[in-house]
C-alpha cells in the first residue's frame, strides 16, 4: 500500500462559479504537497457529452497533482449536494437525492454528502440513505471556516463505516487551507486507485497534518470555533468598511 495526500472538493472553470483551469489547479496543488485532487464540478450545464470532454482535459493535465474528474450533483432546489467520483456515465441533473445516490451506487461511483452544515442539510438528508455513501464531510472549509462541523462529526463516529472527509470546496485562492485526505492506494496512483481506496475506507483527514477527528472533538473545537466567529467578525467589519 502506498499513502498518498489528496485535496476533496475542487472547482475548475468547468464549474459555472469556478474560475481556476485544470492545469492551475494541478500545479498549484503539487506544489502544495498534494498527490492528487478530487474535483467535484457542479452538476448545472453537464450532459454526457460535456462529462466525456470533462473527463478527457482532465486526464490530459500532467506535471502537477493528478486530477480526479467529479461532479458534485445537487437536488431540484439546490439543497442537497453530493460530490460523485469513479468512471461512470453522467447521472443527471437536478436529480432527488435518493435516485441519485442508488444510480451512483450501482454504476460503481463514489459518493459523498457535502456541506451538511449548509441549508440545514443535517435535517432533510433522510438517514436512511447514509447507507449509500462512503462519507460525509465534517469539515468544508467553505462553509464551516476554520472549525469543523461536530454535528457531521457525530454521525461519523456512530457510523464508523463512513469516512470522515475534509473538503476546501476550493472555487478561489481563499479557500486553499491544510486540510488534506490521506489515502491508501493498491498499485500505481490513478483515478480508480484513488476511487477503490474509498469504496474500501482506505482514507482518514487531516488537517494542520494532524488527525482532523481529534480536533472536531472539545476542547480543540471550541478554540477552532471561537477562532472562526472572531475571523467573520472581522471579514464583516471589512467588507462595511469597503463598501462605506
Amino acid at each position: 500500500m502506498r499513502r498518498i495526500r489528496v485535496a476533496s472538493h475542487v472547482h475548475s472553470e468547468w464549474s459555472y462559479d469556478g474560475r481556476w483551469s485544470l492545469e492551475r489547479i494541478s500545479n498549484a496543488f503539487g506544489r502544495r504537497g498534494y498527490d492528487a485532487v478530487l474535483l467535484a464540478e457542479h452538476d448545472r450545464g453537464f450532459d454526457p457529452a460535456r462529462w466525456a470532454d470533462y473527463r478527457a482535459a482532465c486526464a490530459a493535465v500532467t506535471g502537477g497533482a493528478r486530477l480526479v474528474p467529479g461532479i458534485e450533483y445537487s437536488d431540484a432546489d439546490n439543497s442537497v449536494h453530493v460530490p460523485v467520483w469513479g468512471d461512470i456515465s453522467f447521472l443527471g441533473e437536478g436529480l432527488e437525492t435518493a435516485e441519485l445516490l442508488v444510480s451512483a451506487e450501482r454504476a460503481g461511483g463514489v459518493a459523498v454528502l457535502a456541506h451538511p452544515g449548509r441549508r440545514d442539510v443535517g435535517r432533510r438528508f433522510d438517514p436512511a440513505l447514509l447507507r449509500h455513501l462512503a462519507g460525509i464531510e465534517i469539515w468544508n472549509r467553505k462553509y464551516d471556516g476554520y472549525a469543523p462541523n461536530r454535528a457531521a462529526g457525530e454521525i461519523v463516529r456512530a457510523r464508523p463505516a463512513l469516512i470522515p472527509m475534509v473538503s476546501l470546496d476550493f472555487h478561489t485562492a481563499r479557500q486553499f487551507h491544510p486540510l488534506a485526505m490521506v489515502v491508501q492506494i493498491a498499485g500505481d496512483l490513478t483515478e480508480e486507485s484513488i476511487c477503490e481506496a474509498l469504496r474500501a475506507g482506505r482514507a482518514r483527514p487531516t488537517a494542520f497534518r494532524l488527525p482532523a477527528t481529534t480536533l472536531a472533538r472539545a476542547p480543540a473545537w471550541q478554540a477552532m470555533r471561537t477562532a472562526e466567529l472572531v475571523r467573520k467578525r472581522v471579514a464583516r467589519r471589512a467588507r462595511l468598511l469597503v463598501q462605506s
